[in-house]
């Protein structure tokens, strides 16, 4: 099998769409989700709101990061990289992780597992940023390239 630009595109485009519909089901499972993780822990959660609260308000980072995934992923796939699109795409995508970090860090105060999805989440902000930073660099150095030629 000839590993292609088109076929990476496509393979990424499909999980993007696992994760989506991955967040779905954990999305509508919710409250069957934070039940089963109270009685397997054997620990008493008495309030299961906070739990749902964390879940829910991520999950809209994570559909908002999921978009912008996919929108950049149709950039590239017509050829648009270095595009001031594309960047401000990957500063929302940025956001999102970070917002997700800090929705984990407080949530962290009642599950500490939850410390650990921070700290991925924050690590996973500051990649997209230097990335970011990198794309932005590239097209600053294009548009100079372009003027003299």
């Amino acid at each position: 099998m000839n590993w292609t630009k088109d076929r990476s595109i496509l393979l990424s485009r499909l999980c993007v769409l696992a994760f989506a519909l991955a967040l779905l089901v954990l999305d509508a499972g919710c409250p069957w989700i934070v039940d089963w993780v109270a009685r397997t822990r054997m620990w008493e959660f008495r309030n299961g709101r906070w739990m749902m609260l964390s879940i829910y308000s991520g999950s809209i980072l994570a559909w908002l990061c999921l978009w912008q995934l996919w929108r950049l992923l149709g950039s590239i796939r017509q050829g648009r990289v270095f595009d001031a699109e594309n960047v401000r795409r990957m500063r929302i995508i940025s956001w999102c992780c970070a917002g997700a970090a800090a929705i984990s860090l407080l949530s962290a105060l009642y599950y500490l597992p939850f410390g650990f999805v921070a700290v991925a989440a924050g690590f996973m902000a500051l990649i997209v940023r230097i990335v970011k930073n990198a794309f932005q660099q590239a097209i600053a150095m294009k548009d100079e390239l372009d003027l003299t030629v």
